[in-house]
């Protein structure tokens, strides 16, 4: 069986550029509802950053980074995050997604659509992300037949 020899330059430059792939991931997710950008950009950018590692280090190297089994577990916490917020607006007598109703008391309503527009970026990149890196994974493994 051929042993593929990962290249030592690739696996360094990718180590060194991946934190900064995803902190800038963080920057577009959490001001996402001040700027351009938010979720779906920032867990692009995020799982980018982590695919990046697994195709450089391979898959068992990557593993240590962000196990496979996670994937879809995260990939359904975001979407949590997503629906219980419109649902908690729900809830309040608003209507879904309606921020003006989030039962946070101390917040005003700016503060408060500004803080539900944010749940629902972190909710949305964390989906985003952790979805994106199991379909990889799981076009790694292939067919159980193979």
């Amino acid at each position: 069986m051929l042993k593929y020899k990962f290249n030592p330059i690739i696996l360094l430059v990718s180590r060194v550029v991946s934190p900064f792939i995803m902190i800038f991931a963080l920057y577009v997710i959490f001001h996402g509802h001040y700027s351009p950008g938010g979720g779906f950009q920032g867990g692009t950018m995020f799982a980018a950053a982590l695919l990046l590692i697994r195709l450089a280090a391979g898959f068992d190297i990557a593993q240590l980074q962000f196990k496979k089994i996670l994937g879809t577990p995260l990939g359904s916490v975001g979407v949590l995050i997503y629906f219980g917020t419109g649902f908690l607006a729900m809830l309040s007598g608003g209507e879904f997604l309606n921020y003006h109703f989030l039962p946070f008391a101390g917040f005003k309503a700016d503060e408060l659509r500004s803080l539900g527009i944010l749940m629902v970026e972190i909710g949305v990149g964390l989906a985003v992300l952790a979805i994106l890196v199991a379909i990889y994974d799981d076009l790694l493994e292939g067919y159980p037949h193979d």
